[in-house]
């Protein structure tokens, strides 16, 4: 066995002491290339995580008699999502997944009508808090619903809203439509 220290040929980099030939750190896989290449931890990029509690993206699954759920279809996407978004401070997560409802789709539920589903990990950067709504009669049709939510277009900078289409989804739909975090979660939810 070489000595510790000693320059590790299948790495690139001098081994550490106690450290089997040709192991690999557990850096990320950019992080470890450039520290082969002589940059020091201190000189790369990090991500940051939030410090603290992560923040909470509120969202409502709205589910017809058919046991179809509700998807929005993102701007400039590809891809279809639930109701959400963000908690603003003071709001209670209900307050928040109402809100978002009422901005992206145009619908008002009473409170009593929506069922808390939990608070789960979603991302590194924020978790999801999720509530279910058995919808009646009143969305037979998706012709009224309406996005009043706007973002700044990442070109022209014209006011854009956040959905531009509304459907029902099968179950069977769902990973095929939704990004794929979103489409796990979804999926193993009972809806």
């Amino acid at each position: 066995m070489r000595a510790a220290g000693r320059h590790d040929f299948y790495a690139g980099r001098p081994r550490q002491a106690g450290q089997r030939r040709g192991a690999r750190t557990h850096l990320p896989r950019g992080r470890r290339r450039a520290q082969m290449n002589g940059a020091s931890n201190d000189s790369l990029p990090k991500r940051q995580l939030p410090r603290g509690p992560l923040p909470i993206s509120c969202g409502t699954l709205i589910v017809n008699r058919a046991g179809r759920l509700l998807l929005c279809h993102v701007t400039d996407t590809a891809k279809w999502d639930i109701p959400k978004g963000m908690q603003d401070a003071g709001e209670s997560t209900l307050e928040a997944a109402m809100r978002e409802l009422r901005e992206e789709a145009g619908i008002a539920f009473a409170p009593e009508r929506y069922l808390e589903l939990g608070l789960f990990d979603y991302r590194p950067d924020k978790r999801l808090h999720l509530f279910l709504v058995h919808a009646g009669v009143e969305l037979t049709s998706l012709d009224h619903l309406a996005c009043t939510s706007f973002f700044p277009h990442h070109a022209s900078g014209a006011a854009t809203p956040e959905v531009d289409g509304y459907r029902w989804a099968a179950r069977a739909e769902v990973a095929a439509l939704c990004w794929p975090r979103m489409g796990q979660r979804l999926l193993a939810l009972a809806w």
